[in-house]
């Protein structure tokens, strides 16, 4: 708007000839010269773009830095630590949907599926995802910066948790049933 403001007086108002000191100057530049001229004693007053935004920067205080990630093993490991419970939770999700999988195509229970070579299936997958886990941990990469849109670390860690408790649910109920439980 001060832009356009600008514009229309210069185009508007001819420069008198008191007012430009070297014409010939002016003249070669422009075909007709023309300066702006403030009506009524007002004033303009502009300001660069930058100035404001350091002015608002200045203004609100500066977000406090993000805690370095430790990338001890005692601490990816420790009891509060980000490894044990998404591990234990990754597993929890890949053992109850393979159980339930083998369950509707095979028929046995959770039981006779881990003493008819399931356990050195879990055994492997568990070393594999473990592995898998850990390594960004320790190279510092923390999981809440990897989390967008649905696929957040809080989803993970619920996901795992309904998991374990639904693996544990599914071993009771079928120990206790003694048959499977679909």
């Amino acid at each position: 708007m001060a832009t356009s403001t600008v514009m229309q007086t210069v185009l508007a108002s001819p420069v008198a000839s008191s007012l430009v000191k070297n014409r010939s100057r002016v003249s070669n530049l422009f075909s007709a010269t023309y300066v702006p001229r403030l009506r009524g004693g007002a004033s303009k007053r502009v300001q660069c773009k930058a100035e404001l935004d350091d002015q608002k920067m200045s203004a609100e205080p500066s977000p406090a830095p993000k805690p370095k990630v430790s990338t001890k093993f005692a601490d990816v490991l420790a009891f509060s630590g980000p490894a044990p419970e998404r591990i234990n939770g990754r597993l929890a999700m890949i053992g109850f949907v393979a159980a339930m999988a083998v369950e509707l195509s095979k028929g046995p229970d959770l039981f006779s599926q881990i003493s008819n070579g399931g356990g050195s299936w879990f055994v492997g997958t568990s070393i594999l995802l473990s592995v898998a886990s850990l390594i960004p941990l320790f190279k510092g990469v923390s999981v809440e910066s990897k989390s967008d849109g649905v696929m957040t670390s809080d989803a993970e860690m619920w996901n795992g948790r309904f998991a374990m408790l639904g693996l544990v649910a599914l071993a009771l109920t079928e120990f206790v049933s003694g048959r499977t439980l679909l």
